[in-house]
């Protein structure tokens, strides 16, 4: 065999695994963890899904709102899985990442139609739901039903990496597996639900992106990064997505108290919401509304940052007169007019939201 780099197993045999690791997560989240979370007090596996997805890039203060709502209106899987679509959409709207929204939905109606209503017990059968990812399903077989499953989300991958010292490059699928396979070989014989939640709580509240609280942290004795003195350095991940910028146009159609949207199509940006019609440009736009009755003005630009690009959007009024015909709005069949009330009730991207309110 040549020398170089051992494969992944053994790389992973390689990294000293504290002994007591686990217990010390376990001790600190029992003292000082989070327990007063809404869905830390079920084991019903709707809501710990349902949590679960809307922790995943978004903070907890902002999800609490969303959550309550949401098991208020859809109190079980059965009732999200017979709602429409455009409804949880609705009700989502302004927590970002839409297509978690979208995969609930489908996901509540394969539970249905394929378990019985029943979330499947293992994490192998719940990772193989839609949009329930392999950290997901762990989190779930965990919580509820007590399986020896490792969770690798964002928070856990930062407390792991440091602790452990662990400089493989996480853009690499081997490294990946690698880290997968150490978090697999440190979950504890019993309890692990209490760790899981710890490693979680842990990485939200005291290891976290910027400026960690080591001096609070169970693993300090032993932590590689703090003993480095470059926590910061932790997790390795080299591949960068390089952020764009893209600017549009949007055309707020206004005729006798009503404004016309169009529903965007089933993928990309905002897919399946309701929306102003968009324009390549200004320039565009206005030779759309050349010769229109009525009149428009433009209103400052909108700015929307999304995971790989900034968004200007500028929205032009344009009144049309309430005498005249009903004016045929651009778009290809897919819109309607709204009410105000309707179209706040409806589901709508973040900014175009916050317009309509200020309106």
């Amino acid at each position: 065999m040549t020398a170089g780099r051992p494969p992944p197993a053994a790389a992973a045999a390689a990294t000293p695994l504290p002994a007591d690791f686990a217990a010390r997560i376990v001790r600190w989240q029992r003292s000082h963890g989070r327990h007063d979370l809404p869905w830390q007090r079920t084991r019903d596996p709707y809501r710990v899904w349902l949590s679960e997805v809307m922790l995943q890039q978004t903070q907890v203060a902002t999800v609490l709102g969303y959550y309550t709502r949401f098991v208020e209106r859809f109190p079980d899987v059965q009732a999200l899985a017979a709602a429409p679509l455009d409804e949880v959409l609705a009700l989502w709207s302004g927590l970002g990442y839409y297509s978690r929204a979208r995969n609930l939905h489908r996901c509540a109606q394969a539970v249905v139609a394929e378990h019985g209503g029943a979330f499947p017990r293992r994490a192998e059968q719940l990772a193989a739901l839609p949009g329930i990812g392999r950290s997901t399903a762990a989190a779930i077989a965990a919580f509820c039903f007590g399986e020896r499953a490792a969770i690798l989300d964002g928070n856990v991958k930062r407390v792991l990496t440091r602790a452990l010292g662990f400089d493989g490059d996480l853009a690499q699928a081997a490294q990946e597996r690698r880290l997968w396979t150490l978090a697999q070989a440190l979950l504890p014989a019993r309890g692990v639900a209490a760790y899981t939640q710890g490693l979680m709580d842990l990485g939200a509240t005291v290891c976290t992106l910027r400026r960690p609280a080591c001096t609070a942290c169970p693993l300090q004795a032993d932590c590689i990064a703090r003993r480095e003195g470059a926590p910061g350095r932790y997790p390795v991940k080299t591949r960068k997505l390089r952020r764009g910028q893209r600017a549009h146009a949007l055309l707020w159609l206004q005729h006798r108290g009503r404004w016309w949207l169009v529903q965007r199509p089933d993928r990309g940006v905002w897919a399946g919401l309701w929306s102003l019609p968009e324009f390549a440009s200004a320039e565009d736009l206005e030779r759309v509304v050349a010769g229109w009755p009525g009149a428009g003005r433009w209103l400052p630009p909108l700015q929307h940052a999304l995971t790989h690009f900034d968004w200007t959007l500028t929205p032009l009024v344009w009144r049309w007169p309430a005498r005249g015909p009903v004016p045929a709005p651009p778009g290809d069949g897919g819109g309607r007019w709204f009410t105000p009330a309707e179209a706040l009730a409806a589901g709508l991207p973040a900014p175009l939201r916050r317009l309509f309110a200020a309106a």
